[in-house]
């Protein structure tokens, strides 16, 4: 796998004990594509979900949590998916600008692992490309990376590879920043 880090931007400022977070997105087979989040800062004053079983949960984001979204470059549909640090998952397909429903199958359960230090954690999320009908081999895909930190008071701060709103939005076409080839044999990304 031969990726670089590419760092996400508070939406604002006051964004807790994260200092910076860094991610980067990868193939580890040709169907695996492997995200990676590194939250820097100190971590005692975050609010870390503790370590569960695996499984399908909503409303992740509410928490501290880390997001991608995937759609196929020119198209309308994408797919979300959120990670949090507790293992719980959830993945989302979406016809057209937030109008979607969630894909509640365990089959699309990511495989996650989690490190954590006092002045780091790291989040590594392995995802099954052909699980996801609407992308196949050959296509362009666009990517939005993004992360929800929670602070031990509560507050949220919303990190994004790019924020393109008045106020933080995930879900905007804009924010598909990163792009990955899907070749049959290898990758390649760019970031725009």
């Amino acid at each position: 796998m031969n990726d670089s880090m590419t760092s996400l931007k508070p939406f604002a400022l006051g964004h807790g004990g994260a200092e910076t977070i860094q991610s980067s997105v990868g193939y580890v087979e040709q169907n695996l594509l492997r995200i990676t989040y590194l939250v820097k800062g100190d971590i005692r004053t975050l609010k870390i979900p503790e370590k569960c079983s695996s499984h399908r949960v909503d409303r992740l984001w509410e928490h501290t949590c880390f997001e991608a979204f995937i759609r196929v470059d020119g198209g309308s549909s994408y797919y979300e998916f959120n990670f949090s640090p507790s293992s719980e998952w959830a993945a989302y397909w979406f016809g057209r600008y937030r109008d979607g429903r969630p894909l509640s199958d365990e089959t699309w359960s990511p495989e996650i692992v989690v490190r954590c230090g006092l002045d780091r954690i790291e989040l590594d999320a392995v995802v099954q490309l052909d699980r996801l009908p609407a992308i196949r081999p050959g296509a362009v895909l666009r990517m939005g990376l993004s992360a929800v930190i929670e602070a031990n008071d509560g507050t949220l701060s919303y990190w994004a590879l790019k924020h393109p709103a008045a106020k933080p939005d995930f879900h905007h076409p804009d924010s598909f920043v990163l792009e990955l080839a899907f070749p049959s044999q290898g990758a390649s990304k760019r970031l725009k």
